[in-house]
């Protein structure tokens, strides 16, 4: 199995000045980070981490598959989301931030149940109110 996580490079670096949104992509980014550390535990092929920046065309670096909205009789290319490609080469996305962290900590999960070493992602209030709800 193939993961590729995308996120926006100026909300994660706190450009956007939305402080909610920017806890939680760092939280999916951490998260990410450990799980691509660690994949070997859950027997993950590949983790990416895309930050994507406006003007790009969806970002897609490793997984060929990018999620699209109409807004406004526009297409709108979202810049947050994560890319799952099984070994079938069947893919799953998940755009909305809440599935994101919610798939990324059921793997943190896992790979706790794998080993004794201490794999937990410390999640910031946004990120943890976020999955309680």
């Amino acid at each position: 199995m193939r993961m590729e996580l995308r996120v926006c490079k100026l909300c994660h670096e706190g450009e956007h000045g939305n402080e909610h949104k920017t806890a939680v992509t760092r939280d999916m980014v951490r998260c990410a980070q450990q799980i691509r550390e660690y994949k070997d535990l859950i027997g993950l092929d590949e983790l990416h981490v895309t930050m994507v920046k406006e003007g790009e065309p969806g970002g897609a670096e490793a997984l060929p598959v990018i999620v699209a909205s109409m807004e406004q009789d526009q297409i709108s290319l979202s810049d947050t989301q994560l890319v799952m490609e099984d070994d079938d080469g069947n893919f799953l996305v998940y755009p909305e931030p809440k599935d994101i962290l919610e798939v990324l900590t059921r793997n943190i999960d896992q790979m706790s149940q794998q080993t004794r070493q201490d794999v937990t992602v410390e999640l910031s209030t946004e990120g943890a109110e976020l999955l309680s709800v």
